[in-house]
């Protein structure tokens, strides 16, 4: 144990980034398929996220690993509307035998990729998709799409608002021009400005804006100077990502764009970033999110450590408590046209079963649990975990007694939450909670 708590506190603070658990790198070929019908038989479908992954875009930024491709032929988004409208026409019929009832949907997001690549009239018919075909109420639950500068126009803007969304998350990564180009993102400061006046003009309720820290070009007083330029247009969100440099990714292949002290440089620009947001109001709900005072608190909030997900299209993830599935991953442009080719082949029937994905067993839904909750700022409750498991959460997962002894996090109010000192460890933390088996999966992944 004593290895362990070198890796944790002694290592790189960045070892990646944990949004979900497993990590996607850690899904194989199933043993055999699994009808959805079984997989969500059980499952609580009165509540569910619905997410549509759109795997287009009009460029592959130098930091993206994400599964999608550029710029794809007009017959490619024809064809791959049809394979979508196929598997949900399935994934309904499926839901709704698994429950007994047609399925309820508390939130939908759409991303991607970019969903704005979609003509106007892609972008109706995939809501039409989502309104019609999956029966979710698109005007009563909160819906949330992301966008790019260089994809949105009058009529795009119009659709989205006039079919229930919400909430729009755009990526500007920084207003510095040499920034986003050190990145490997091509985007202009202009550019951006005029997307956010035509979005702020739209009259979305939420605004989220992303950024990165952590480029070779990027100085504290910058990296300030950016997130000053964003707050004068008063985001109901944030999100503050640190730079990674993954193979197969556009600045994996040049290797470079990166700070000499890479570590050091993060964290500088991490706590001025924080710094600055608390202390203009916002409030930090995990490593990477600030919230403003402003947002809508009355939203139902989606807990991916509970709720049951239901993904559609090449890309996305469904997640049931027992089984996690999806189409297959590649970074590299061959393995996802691969994938995507093989995608868009798919009959309504071959949607039917998961065949691909992780079956987590009574320990690796105890860790995902822990680990999730740790990682927000609700923290690990005793009474939340006890409602769901009979064990003590420690005694599942012995590692979090080292936490406190660390003083990354302390027992308050019933619950485990992170210090100042653990958030900022996040990527590390998660990591160092992953099974064996989960990291070994991750290890022998073939990204290409």
């Amino acid at each position: 144990m004593n290895a362990r708590f070198a890796e944790l506190t002694e290592g790189s603070p960045y070892a990646g980034y944990t949004y979900s658990y497993p990590h996607k790198t850690a899904y194989r070929r199933l043993p055999a398929p699994v009808p959805l019908a079984r997989a969500w038989a059980g499952e609580d479908t009165g509540r569910l996220f619905l997410y549509a992954h759109v795997p287009f875009c009009e460029m592959r930024c130098g930091f993206c690993n994400l599964f999608t491709t550029a710029r794809p032929e007009a017959d490619v988004t024809a064809a791959w509307l049809d394979a979508v409208t196929r598997q949900a026409s399935r994934t309904r019929a499926d839901l709704e035998e698994a429950g007994g009832r047609p399925p309820a949907f508390a939130r939908v997001a759409v991303g991607g990729g970019t969903p704005t690549w979609l003509t106007a009239a892609q972008l109706t018919r995939l809501f039409d998709l989502l309104e019609q075909g999956m029966g979710a109420d698109l005007r009563a639950v909160p819906v949330s799409v992301e966008v790019s500068p260089g994809t949105l126009d009058a009529e795009k803007l119009a659709i989205l608002r006039e079919r229930g969304a919400d909430r729009v998350s755009i990526g500007i990564q920084s207003f510095f021009d040499e920034d986003v180009r050190a990145m490997g993102r091509p985007q202009r400061r202009a550019e951006v400005e005029r997307a956010l006046g035509a979005l702020r003009d739209a009259g979305f309720p939420t605004l989220n804006l992303d950024f990165i820290y952590g480029g070779a070009t990027q100085t504290v007083a910058r990296w300030v100077e950016t997130l000053e330029t964003a707050l004068a247009w008063s985001p109901e969100e944030i999100y503050l990502y640190p730079l990674y440099v993954r193979p197969l990714t556009g600045l994996g292949r040049r290797g470079r764009g990166v700070a000499e002290d890479w570590d050091a440089h993060r964290l500088a620009l991490y706590r001025a970033g924080r710094d600055l947001l608390r202390a203009r109001g916002y409030q930090q709900v995990s490593m990477r999110m600030f919230r403003s005072p402003r947002s809508d608190g009355d939203a139902p909030v989606y807990r991916c450590q509970d709720d049951g997900m239901v993904g559609l299209g090449c890309g996305a993830r469904s997640y049931t408590r027992g089984l996690h599935y999806s189409s297959e991953y590649a970074v590299s442009a061959r393995g996802v046209r691969e994938i995507l080719t093989d995608y868009l082949g798919r009959t309504e029937d071959d949607f039917a079963a998961a065949v691909y994905g992780f079956a987590l067993d009574a320990h690796e839904q105890r860790r995902r649990f822990a680990l999730l909750s740790l990682l927000s700022e609700e923290g690990l409750s005793l009474a939340d975990w006890a409602a769901r498991f009979d064990e003590p959460p420690a005694e599942a997962l012995p590692q979090l007694d080292a936490l406190p002894a660390l003083r990354l996090a302390r027992w308050a109010d019933g619950a485990l939450r992170l210090t100042d000192a653990g958030v900022e460890r996040s990527d590390a933390i998660g990591p160092w909670l992953y099974s064996p088996a989960v990291r070994a999966r991750m290890d022998g992944y073939d990204l290409t």
